[in-house]
């Protein structure tokens, strides 16, 4: 894991939280990102939305259409990563809630 952390590591994130708009997000992750990579990304959140709200993994195969490989990792996470899933769901949730 102390590979992960790095000094360009460290700007990228800071870039991204400093994004002011979906449409800001969108222009940088399409210089930054292909297609597939950002189609990878959000397909693992969606798994994880699914996994949260307590979908089984056949079902999250078939509505995301992804692996159930990749669903498991992203379970492995969910439950015993750093919890950025968590957090990513809470917020999302309570955004949604207060709207």
């Amino acid at each position: 894991m102390a590979d992960f952390y790095s000094e360009s590591i460290d700007r990228l994130l800071r870039v991204i939280v400093n994004l002011e708009s979906v449409e800001e997000a969108y222009r940088f992750f399409s210089d930054v990102c292909t297609i597939k990579e950002m189609q990878d990304m959000a397909q693992r959140l969606d798994a994880a939305f699914l996994l949260a709200a307590g979908e089984n993994y056949q079902s999250i195969s078939k509505t995301v259409g992804i692996s159930t490989a990749t669903i498991s990792r992203v379970s492995r996470c969910l439950n015993y990563g750093r919890g950025g899933y968590q957090d990513a769901i809470r917020k999302m949730t309570e955004k949604n809630d207060a709207e």
